[in-house]
């Protein structure tokens, strides 16, 4: 039996936790899973030692507060991977409290694996001496992320991102549009300003009147924008991004919205991956504090901030950071793409192929490495 020891600290870990489970009982059947995940992960088999919403704790003021708490969490854990005799730890994202545990563990010669990188590629990168004092092998989720790590000597498995497998290679306009009740025959823009109410504040306006912009060359453009959650769509009421304004405001349902457009206006982050794997045009647009941005600029160190960019490692997708992120810039830039039908298919070809180097199976994938790990270190 090889008994493996999973940690993870939020519910976006317990759906790649399972997924991990999952793949490494179709490998190894006789395999004992435990450490701390959610319903998913449980119903896998895992015996979670602390209940998930325990060590999710999200803010920096929230964390401080807590760190007491997550302090004896980890040795709590600690002392229980050990007595449990596990043959190896993973942890899956949740980096600052995961890779410390890790690292605990390493020492005592147990293995060590951490599923989903810290974006150390982008700051800190200091930290990458820390990880590699802490596991015997990183998995992530892009080709470039691999690429830093071997530049740095830290064992790395490149398995794949779980969401290119979940969005479909050929994805449907047609059907989507007909669920959303928007025509074929019109231009759709899909806006995304940010799950975050900060984000919201910064963005949003701009976005707003850059729409204003392209609706005096498109009068008939639809607008469709997949609100976060509730307090996202009354952020955006109030600044006249409602049905009275002329937008059409969604609860949630963000890869129907990317799918039923012809072009995408998002802030950076996760949405841009998603904008990708839909396989359509966008531009990348985000305004901060100036202080945010000051710093931004000096601890930094990646040429491009959006996922496209840096999986293609040139530019494909426009980025307006900041005081480039003008009304008239963002409409100047998206409306080629609303316009020119081949412009869009090319841009989709090119997110196709990106699409499919990142669908290579990453629950399997994962569940290889940890097995050879075990075996082989």
């Amino acid at each position: 039996m090889i008994r493996v020891y999973l940690v993870a600290g939020e519910l976006s870990g317990d759906l790649l936790g399972s997924g991990l489970m999952r793949a490494l009982k179709a490998l190894h059947p006789d395999i004992a899973f435990r450490g701390v995940g959610g319903p998913r992960m449980q119903a896998e088999g895992l015996d979670s030692q602390i209940p998930l919403e325990r060590l999710a704790i999200m803010g920096l003021v929230e964390v401080v507060r807590h760190l007491p708490a997550l302090f004896g969490f980890r040795a709590r854990l600690r002392e229980d991977a050990l007595a449990w005799q596990a043959d190896i730890m993973v942890g899956i994202d949740y980096p600052d409290f995961n890779l410390r545990l890790a690292r605990q563990l390493r020492a005592t010669g147990m293995k060590t694996v951490h599923y989903v990188s810290p974006s150390v590629w982008a700051w800190r990168q200091g930290r990458v001496k820390g990880i590699r004092a802490s596991v015997d092998r990183m998995l992530t989720f892009l080709p470039f992320e691999a690429s830093f790590y071997r530049a740095h000597q830290v064992p790395v498995t490149f398995v794949g991102h779980p969401l290119a497998e979940e969005l479909p290679l050929e994805d449907d306009r047609e059907a989507a549009r007909d669920k959303l009740g928007l025509s074929e025959t019109v231009r759709v823009l899909a806006v995304l300003p940010g799950s975050r109410r900060q984000e919201i504040a910064f963005n949003a306006p701009t976005f707003r009147d850059a729409v204003a912009l392209l609706r005096q060359r498109d009068p008939e453009l639809q607008v469709v924008i997949p609100a976060a959650n509730t307090q996202r769509r009354d952020e955006l009421a109030a600044l006249g991004m409602d049905q009275a304004g002329g937008f059409t405001v969604l609860d949630g349902l963000a890869w129907m919205a990317m799918t039923a457009a012809d072009a995408v206006l998002l802030t950076s982050g996760t949405a841009a991956l998603e904008a990708m794997l839909c396989h359509r045009p966008m531009v990348v647009a985000y305004r901060h504090g100036q202080v945010t941005h000051w710093m931004a600029q000096r601890l930094v160190k990646t040429p491009w901030i959006s996922l496209p960019n840096l999986i293609a490692q040139e530019e494909i997708v426009p980025e307006l950071i900041q005081d480039a992120a003008t009304p008239e810039a963002l409409a100047e830039t998206l409306w080629p793409m609303l316009e020119h039908q081949a412009e869009r298919q090319q841009i989709g070809e090119r997110f196709r192929a990106l699409h499919r180097q990142l669908q290579c199976g990453a629950s399997e994938r994962a569940a290889r490495a940890v097995l050879e790990v075990v075996e082989h270190g």
